[in-house]
Parts: structure tokens; C-alpha cells; sequence
């Protein structure tokens, strides 16, 4: 039986449909887990997260020959680069797994694939009366430095929010 129609065919979260997806595909890259590409930032850093991405895990064939080998793709000089970072890149790999699951690195140069751009999420501009409102709720901060501080992030909290609140939302101060 289909395990849309045991749920009376409802939505389900794509992120819960991901690892299922994407098991098989990892799966012949070596990866059992998806969680080391998902979460290589993590795993190396940011820094070297955006010049190089793990290709494959390679176990070796018999099991006398020791760990696997993760191939990785590196932009330009960085493979250069990784050949010294090797031993800490490994030893972070292995504190991920939790056992020494990969004993050598193998480097690839070449391109890396074209990453999205994130398209930040536009702004609304408060109103009036959220802007009093704001300055009313850190009036009574007596450092002036806290006091535009807190009333900057204000404004960046209520410019991320979808909707202006509305007046039964809002919290009504001393009368």
C-alpha cells in the first residue's frame, strides 16, 4: 500500500523524502550516509567547505587493506593545499563518523560545480506606529549605545517579519 494513501494522500515535508531520494545515488558514491556532503561545511569549515567537495568514499575490496579513501574535488591550488591540510581534513572526517572510517585522501583538480546564489528575502518597511513603538520599548534603557543597539536589531526583526503585527499581537505596556 502506497504511503501517501495510508496518510490520506497529505503533504509531506520534502526534507523527509530527501534521504530516501537520495540514498541509492550516494549509495554507489560510496557515501552510506548522506550526511557527510550534506554537511561538509561543517565537517572541514567554510573556508575550504566552498573550494572542495567530497566525490566518493572508496572502500577498499578486501578487509585486510586498512580504511577507505575519500576523493575529493578541489578548485585550483587548493588541492595543493589539502595534500598538507590531509591529516587534520582526515581526522575531521573520522571525529564526524565517529571511528577512523577514512585513512587517506585522494585529490582531484578541477572545476567545482556552480553553487545557487541565496536570494535574500525582501525587507518591508515599518510603519509609524511600529517605529514609535520601538522607541517607546527602549526608552527607558539608560545606556545610549544599548539603547540604539537594541532599537537597530528591533527594526531588523519587525523588517524580517512578513506582516505588520496586529493590535491584539501587540503587547501593551504600563498604563
Amino acid at each position: 500500500m502506497d504511503d501517501n494513501i495510508r496518510r490520506g494522500g497529505g503533504l509531506r515535508a520534502l526534507g523527509a523524502l530527501m534521504p530516501k531520494a537520495a540514498s541509492p545515488v550516494l549509495r554507489k558514491r560510496g557515501f552510506a550516509q548522506g550526511a557527510i556532503v550534506a554537511r561538509w561545511s561543517e565537517i572541514v569549515g567554510v573556508a575550504l567547505a566552498e573550494q572542495c567537495v567530497p566525490e566518493r568514499l572508496a572502500f577498499p575490496r578486501d578487509d585486510k587493506a586498512g580504511g577507505a579513501t575519500l576523493h575529493i574535488r578541489a578548485s585550483g591550488a587548493l588541492a595543493l593545499e589539502l595534500q598538507h591540510l590531509a591529516p587534520i581534513v582526515i581526522e575531521r572526517v573520522n571525529g564526524f563518523f565517529g571511528y577512523p572510517a577514512v585513512e587517506r585522501l585522494s585529490l582531484h583538480q578541477g572545476p567545482l560545480p556552480a553553487k545557487t546564489k541565496r536570494v535574500p528575502k525582501p525587507k518591508r518597511a515599518i510603519g509609524a506606529d511600529e517605529s514609535r513603538a520601538l522607541d517607546e520599548a527602549v526608552a527607558a534603557t539608560g545606556d545610549p549605545d544599548l539603547r540604539v543597539a537594541l532599537r537597530a536589531l528591533g527594526q531588523r526583526v519587525a523588517e524580517a517579519q512578513l506582516e505588520p503585527p496586529n493590535e491584539r499581537s501587540r503587547v501593551k505596556r504600563g498604563t
